[in-house]
């Protein structure tokens, strides 16, 4: 008796554990279809003011800017940040009635409108964005960029902007930006600081407390070492830390930010260190050039684009850890998973059939001529035999015809009574009957396959 039960637990286990992996397996080939039209507001949408972006300055009314444009060509708002070489601009304008209105970053969207309704402003500045007319000017290149948000440069998208709108040929561009090599009296407190604290934080600058969270991500080769300084003075050579730390710190990655400018200086910097500068600036220059945003959050966003970068195996660097997936490794064992368990249900079953000669085993169907045990193993082999053939919409009757089955077999065995056990495998017939339906093939209709079955 403990006998006949071991094997009937491990009968109907098996079966079980073959629905399971059919379920599973039948749920993991669902395709989705992702459609996108550009990008989704719900990701695009930054609330203004979430990142810390907008600086207390203010502007006039547009009445008081209207006039201090009309009593000077070039006006200045408090807060202003946006130099240029007044030779090259003048030379664009030569004798042009062009005025130039300059407000400071970080204003609000309100503040932004009162600057682009005083409307005898031939060119408006808003921090460093340069727009005239129809007309917004933009950098397109590294050098452009660095001058940019290093030392407010907008010298190049002035002239374009000017030459555009008074029907001038495009200038040349050329280049005002320059570096120089810092003093040993630079160099020696910038590199006090990072052995002692891995970073250097100059009096203006905005830089919280490093390392910062993405670093480990972004840059895995050693110690990161921050150097953070203000936007620097316009028209001055400005001190290239980068190169000479990356010879007092070899092996380990060197940030410098001057200003809203990131350098980056250490292992395989000539890979990737262009291609990320390129790709952040490239997104997000416009957003930097009219916002105040902190070096903290400009840092941060610029070690999430990088980790980006060597997510995409552009360059032959080892990739961060990921996690192996337990249900894309298990997959391919699951149809012999499958397999396996109904081979073992069958083999039992037909055990079980053969040792059901007694009375009890020989309790007629009220449809058809056959026995209970000897319906239930058709049933059960018409189950097995559907659930091999992808059906789609004849998944759901097949998987609750199973289920009867199940039931059915219970009860058979507790000895519960017959008009129970036929109501069970009625309806598990009901379900493989409509699952046959669905698929299309009448050979796996229950009247059929059982007569061809039992003759």
């Amino acid at each position: 008796m403990r006998r006949a039960v071991g094997t009937e637990v491990v009968r109907w286990g098996a079966l079980t554990a073959a629905v399971a992996a059919l379920v599973v397996f039948l749920l993991a080939q669902r395709q989705d279809i992702d459609v996108s039209y550009g990008q989704s507001p719900a990701h695009a949408t930054i609330a203004e003011g979430s990142a810390g972006e907008l600086s207390d300055a203010g502007v006039p009314s547009v009445e008081e800017m209207t006039a201090l444009v009309a009593a000077d060509p070039v006006v200045r708002l408090p807060g202003a940040v946006a130099d240029w070489d007044d030779d090259r601009v003048a030379a664009v304008i030569g004798d042009a009635d062009v005025r130039i209105l300059v407000a400071p970053p970080g204003l609000d969207e309100a503040e932004r409108e009162r600057v682009r309704e005083v409307d005898n402003a031939t060119v408006r500045i808003i921090g460093t964005q340069v727009s005239g007319g129809f007309y917004q000017a933009y950098s397109t290149d590294l050098d452009s960029w660095r001058g940019h948000f290093a030392t407010g440069d907008v010298t190049g998208l002035l002239t374009v902007l000017i030459a555009t709108l008074t029907d001038q040929p495009e200038p040349p561009d050329e280049e005002g930006f320059a570096w120089r090599d810092p003093t040993p009296a630079e160099l020696d407190v910038v590199v006090g600081d990072l052995r002692t604290a891995g970073r250097h934080v100059a009096d203006g600058a905005t830089l919280a407390d490093a390392p910062r969270p993405g670093a480990a991500d972004a840059f895995p080769d050693g110690t990161v070492r921050y150097v953070a300084l203000p936007r620097q003075p316009f028209g001055e050579p400005v001190p290239n830390y980068g190169p000479a730390l990356a010879e007092v710190f070899p092996g380990d990655p060197v940030v410098v930010q001057y200003g809203n400018w990131v350098e980056y200086h250490g292992p395989a910097a000539d890979e990737f260190a262009e291609v990320a500068a390129a790709s952040f600036y490239g997104q997000f220059s416009d957003r930097l050039s009219r916002y105040d945003y902190p070096q903290t959050n400009v840092l941060d966003a610029y070690l999430s684009r990088v980790t980006d970068v060597r997510y995409a195996g552009l360059f032959d660097r080892p990739l961060p850890y990921q996690p192996v997936d337990p249900l894309r490794v298990a997959l391919p064992a699951l149809p012999w998973l499958f397999a396996g368990c109904v081979m073992l249900f069958l083999v039992l079953s037909v055990r079980s059939v053969l040792r059901a000669g007694n009375p009890a085993g020989q309790r007629r169907s009220v449809r058809g001529h056959s026995t209970v045990p000897a319906r239930l193993a058709g049933l059960t082999a018409l189950a097995v035999e559907m659930s091999a053939v992808p059906g789609g919409a004849s998944d759901a009757p097949l998987t609750r015809g199973i289920g009867r089955l199940g039931a059915a077999r219970a009860a058979l065995d507790d000895d519960l009574p017959d008009r129970h056990v036929h109501n069970l495998l009625d309806e598990a017939e009901d379900e493989l009957d409509s699952a046959a339906r669905l698929l299309g093939f009448d050979g796996y209709r229950p009247d059929v396959y059982l007569r061809s079955r039992l003759g």
